[in-house]
């Protein structure tokens, strides 16, 4: 099994910045592609970021330019660096490990609780 643990989410004003951090925990051997989701309310949860265990990434075309997907693969962790926030941003931010080798087996589609991203003008 995978735990997922997200933190940094809060209040930000319309053009500020913000990191999200993810952290995985559980009896992991490995760690396949990692991403950050949002769903605003209202809304269908959407991707916003991935990155790949070649560390190639992929990002929605709203959020290109200004935010940044990394990992730390010794620490079983992910971060999502928002710079130039939007209100149309606001949502909560839920982080996903796609796949990963644990003690029980292969896993699928890991969620983390998610955090609340609030962008105020």
């Amino acid at each position: 099994q995978v735990q997922l643990v997200e933190s940094g989410g809060g209040l930000v004003q319309d053009g500020g910045s913000l990191r999200l951090s993810c952290a995985a925990s559980g009896r992991i051997y490995t760690i396949g592609t990692m991403g950050w989701y949002r769903q605003a309310t209202g809304k269908q949860r959407e991707l916003v970021a991935r990155i790949h265990t070649d560390m190639i990434t992929d990002y929605a075309g709203s959020v290109k330019g200004r935010f940044t997907i990394s990992r730390d693969n010794a620490k079983k962790m992910v971060f999502l660096q928002m710079d130039s926030l939007q209100p149309e941003d606001t949502a909560v931010y839920y982080c996903n490990v796609a796949s990963a080798g644990t003690q029980s087996g292969p896993v699928r589609d890991a969620w983390g609780q998610g955090t609340q991203v609030t962008v105020s003008s």
